[in-house]
């Protein structure tokens, strides 16, 4: 028989991305309205979790392939079938792509030499070394660049995890299907 809910690593793997996401958009924020000795920790923090929302996301596709997810309540239409599977595709990908964006961008930080990466301050990490190679000119336009590429995709996140929640409760709710009690922990 096939489960109809997701299993315990993909619900975890699931509301721990979507807590870090949550925090990173906090974190996002925070540096302009803070003062300046509390800017750059603020952004330190806001690269490590969104360099770790990288990888569980990519351990998260991983164990998807491994470990199918259950089949969606026969009462969906072919049009939400296929809704759901783009809107989760393009949640993956921008999952990924966001972090990503911010990780080029601050490898073509002008400062980054004086002030190395290391995540949550432990961990020391790279910096994408055909960027930080550039000469100043080059370097400085990719880094404004991929702040603009950062903030598209953050733009993109907002509407597809509006589109995520909003379809869920939708389901729940107005179909009466136990949407939520798929990716929720418990009997």
């Amino acid at each position: 028989m096939t489960p109809l809910r997701y299993t315990r690593m993909a619900m975890l793997l699931h509301w721990l991305v979507a807590l870090l996401i949550g925090v990173n958009i906090v974190l996002g924020y925070i540096p302009d309205s803070v003062p300046d000795s509390w800017s750059r920790p603020v952004i330190d923090l806001h690269k490590s979790v969104g360099i770790t929302v990288i990888g569980l996301v990519i351990l998260r596709l991983l164990w998807r392939a491994a470990n199918p997810p259950p089949p969606m309540p026969a009462t969906y239409r072919p049009v939400e079938r296929r809704a759901a599977h783009w809107a989760h595709y393009a949640l993956y990908a921008v999952a990924i792509l966001l972090p990503l964006s911010g990780w080029l961008h601050d490898s073509a930080w002008k400062d980054a030499a004086g002030h190395p990466l290391t995540l949550f301050g432990v961990i020391p990490w790279f910096r994408f070394g055909f960027i930080t190679n550039m000469d100043p000119a080059s370097k400085e336009a990719f880094h404004s660049f991929m702040f603009s590429v950062h903030v598209a995709f953050g733009y993109a996140l907002y509407a597809l995890l509006a589109l995520h929640v909003l379809g869920a409760l939708k389901h729940q709710f107005y179909d009466r299907e136990p949407e939520l009690q798929r990716m929720l922990p418990g009997r």
